[in-house]
């Protein structure tokens, strides 16, 4: 990617809604752009970083014999109860919703429970595992 071609241009003044010395300095340089309070979207340049840093985190993840799995954001409310963790005050950053069916459902905000789930469907030995 050519900068010269880039929509984004570097900024010479600090964004002034802005606290963290990190976030200041990735916005002034068009890597990342503000949303709201703690939501940013990534701009060419902070995805083409995004990128590279998953690429070398693949690498390195084959070179051992790591393998990848991509979760689905949204997760069922019953692998979370078995936890405790599905209650607000356990968790402070949990968005929940509703379905037509009656089912609830969150948006997660980790992976640990639904992976587990998964895990119990395929390991049933210590055998089973790479």
């Amino acid at each position: 990617m050519r900068l010269s071609t880039n929509f984004t241009k570097t900024r010479k003044t600090m964004p002034s809604d802005e606290e963290a010395k990190n976030a200041q300095l990735l916005i002034r340089a068009g890597y990342i752009h503000k949303e709201m309070a703690g939501v940013y979207a990534y701009l060419p340049l902070g995805l083409e970083v995004i990128k590279n840093i998953t690429q070398i985190v693949r690498e390195e993840m084959n070179a051992i014999g790591g393998q990848e799995v991509a979760m689905t954001a949204l997760q069922p409310k019953d692998v979370w109860m078995e936890t405790g963790r599905w209650e607000d005050k356990e968790i402070d950053v949990w968005f929940k919703t509703q379905l037509q069916n009656g089912n609830e459902i969150g948006l997660g905000v980790t992976h640990e429970e639904p992976f587990i789930d998964v895990v119990r469907q395929y390991v049933e030995s210590y055998k089973d595992l790479p």
